[in-house]
């Protein structure tokens, strides 16, 4: 990528100030009290750990979390063969070019509010093959199947992602158990919905960029599925929208700490207890930025609704049901043509009181 082209030039309102001072006050979890402990070993403390996640959840949807369980190791190498790869030449790394028929796969030519994004991207299903609706039309009962393009170089890259895929949904679902505890649910009440699950890796590697102050490595949005689970490098450029002024906040990175978000399907689970936060992420102008987000979805056959546990006559149902697998697969399409149904955005479900 060279000179900034016209069409990655964010509207001036959405230019990033580059000004902007980290954030202290992200909430920082330490698990260790859930992963070294057994369920019954040391309640206070994890009575404690719950409580400030609950905290995290409902006041900024964001927190990261140290000491999670995910050995170093495992995101070292995966760290190191997709280093290694997106220094590959073009012509090898669109070998794996994702399309309309392989929509799992490299890409560079991406848009986040038809504005495109200063990056590459790698995508992997977490379970292959994964189970998804045929298309995102509602009469449609047809189910197909998505598949992984695994890069032929470097040859370690597969063993590395699976490894660490294994390793951070393992860690999703224990915070998915402490978000449903946060909530005053049973701690498995959200475990049904990832038997079949569609969660998906996204690899993000953000090269040096000459008009940082024009263009972003990543446009505001909100993420779809349930929790996301980030690995940032050091050289930061995550930002946060915070929900008590609106002003964009940057998250240090903290080595080997992971950043978590509630995304749009916790936040309706939860009836708007909890918020999906809208981030986005900047680019430097001498070094290259990678970030690597798990995000945990559930099965495609799920219907998306408040929980009938959060809901009664005080406090009804804020959202109109939706399917997950057909929300989904209308996404993925659309990266590739323009499709003649809408995609449901979150506060198009709202119902109005």
């Amino acid at each position: 990528m060279g000179e900034v082209d016209e069409t990655f030039i964010q509207d001036p309102e959405h230019r990033p100030c580059l000004s902007i001072i980290e954030a202290e006050d992200i909430p920082l979890i330490d698990l260790s009290p859930i992963i070294t402990s057994s369920s019954s070993s040391n309640p206070k403390a994890i009575k404690e750990v719950v409580k400030q996640i609950g905290s995290a959840c409902k006041e900024w949807g964001f927190l990261q979390v140290i000491n999670h369980g995910v050995p170093v190791e495992t995101r070292h190498k995966l760290d190191t063969a997709v280093r290694e790869f997106f220094k590959l030449p073009l012509e090898e790394k669109r070998k794996v070019r994702r399309d309309e028929s392989k929509v799992m796969g490299y890409y560079d030519a991406e848009l986040t509010k038809n504005v495109r994004d200063w990056k590459e991207v790698l995508d992997f299903v977490v379970k292959e093959p994964t189970v998804v609706p045929a298309s995102p039309y509602p009469d449609d009962k047809e189910v197909t199947q998505w598949y992984n393009q695994w890069p032929e170089y470097p040859p370690q890259f597969r063993e590395a992602c699976e490894e660490y895929n294994e390793q951070v949904v393992k860690l999703g679902l224990k915070l998915m158990e402490l978000i449903a505890m946060s909530l005053d649910l049973p701690a498995n009440r959200f475990h049904g919905y990832f038997e079949d699950e569609t969660s998906n890796l996204r690899i993000n590697y953000y090269p040096p960029c000459p008009s940082p102050h024009l263009a972003l490595g990543l446009g505001r949005h909100k993420d779809g599925g349930a929790l996301t689970v980030l690995a940032q490098d050091d050289v930061g450029g995550l930002e946060i929208k915070r929900k008590t002024d609106g002003e964009w906040i940057r998250v240090k990175p903290i080595p080997h700490a992971f950043v978590i978000n509630i995304s749009n399907i916790l936040q309706v689970w939860s009836n708007d207890r909890y918020d999906s936060v809208e981030h986005r992420a900047l680019v430097n102008s001498e070094k290259e930025r990678l970030s690597i987000g798990l995000s945990l979805n559930p099965a495609h056959y799920t219907l998306v609704k408040p929980l009938e546990e959060l809901t009664d006559e005080q406090n009804p149902p804020k959202f109109r049901p939706y399917s997950w697998g057909k929300f989904m697969t209308h996404r993925k399409l659309t990266n590739f043509k323009k499709l003649n149904i809408d995609n449901i955005q979150i506060d198009q479900l709202r119902i109005l009181e």
